[in-house]
């Protein structure tokens, strides 16, 4: 494979890959300059290109007019707005505004602004344990596919073409590995639509 040495540092990297710790996020309301200060210094290792903007006010008015996020409150965004946007920057690369909707919908319904015992800070606390903790789980997967890849083409004579076929192979096992989780959290989402439709609202107390 083509600059094996190179991927496979990629794969190490990883690790590196920075989360928003829960602790991280201010307890005091922020501006909106200040929302996209804070994310861009927390995810700057999520990007791709130096210039690349993680989240623009732009984007905050859009989620907002899309309902995917409440309104600021005095033009303030709180710890629970906080909590929103990490999740919808996640989101955003994988599913579509629709599906983000529909799924941070009955979440937002529940558990923004709400006293029912679980609180958005304990949503995303318990997520950040589970993700962090699959991070050597997926570096060892990649490590596995790209062995595989590589020993696809193992006796193409052409080193230059063996490399270039084993580097497409593997980019083509990852690409179909996220279309098939992407394709199962679609299937879970309009299963959440499907139950909710069917499910009767709670008549109000008299």
């Amino acid at each position: 494979m083509a600059k094996e040495e190179y991927i496979r540092g990629l794969i190490d990297s990883l690790k590196d890959v920075k989360y928003i710790m829960p602790d991280d996020i201010p307890n005091i309301d922020l501006y909106m300059d200040q929302v996209t200060t804070f994310m861009d210094e927390h995810l700057n290792s999520s990007k791709r290109f130096i210039d690349d903007k993680l989240l623009t006010k732009t984007m905050i008015n859009n989620y907002t007019k899309n309902q995917l996020l409440p309104p600021p409150i005095k033009k303030k965004y709180t710890k629970e707005h906080m909590f929103l946007l990490i999740f919808i920057y996640y989101f955003k690369n994988i599913l579509s505004i629709n599906d983000i909707q529909n799924i941070f919908n009955p979440l937002t319904e529940r558990y923004y602004g709400k006293d029912s015992g679980i609180t958005l800070e304990d949503i995303y606390t318990e997520i950040y344990k589970l993700e962090k903790d699959q991070t050597d789980a997926l570096t060892k997967d990649m490590i596995r596919k790209m062995t595989k890849a590589k020993e696809a083409f193992a006796d193409v004579e052409s080193k230059e073409e063996r490399d270039f076929l084993s580097t497409f192979t593997f980019i083509s096992v990852l690409c179909f590995d996220v279309y098939m989780r992407k394709h199962m959290i679609e299937k879970m989402i309009d299963n959440v639509m499907k139950e909710k439709a069917t499910t009767p609202n709670p008549k109000p107390d008299k």
